[in-house]
């Protein structure tokens, strides 16, 4: 397979860095440069599939958002008390208990 030439550009110190880790790994540069980056490209990968169940439920639930209004707005202010506390209960945990959270999301503190 033919190979493709890539060319870089470093700090000399950087370069010299690069050097002496390929040497210690008992390696050229290019293929040091190329193990690097390939380690690297899997590492992205994985963690890129390890979030993409959550990117989706995050997109799912924007898309969702899109359709609703805040009460105020609508004028609809049917929350029960109950719905209200597990609203809140549900907001404590994304944003914490502190007080100027609290008012951010137009609680009565």
């Amino acid at each position: 397979m033919a190979k493709v030439r890539i060319s870089i550009s470093l700090d000399p110190d950087e370069a010299e860095r690069v050097r002496s880790h390929a040497d210690r790994a008992g390696m050229d540069v290019s293929s040091y440069l190329v193990n690097a980056a390939i380690r690297q490209m899997a590492e992205t990968d994985a963690a890129e599939a390890g979030f993409a169940g959550v990117d989706a439920l995050i997109a799912d639930a924007e898309g969702r958002a899109d359709q609703y209004q805040p009460a105020e707005e609508t004028g609809d202010d049917s929350l029960s008390t109950d719905e209200r506390r597990a609203v809140d209960e549900a907001m404590h945990l994304v944003y914490g208990s502190g007080e100027a959270h609290a008012r951010k999301r137009g609680e009565v503190a």
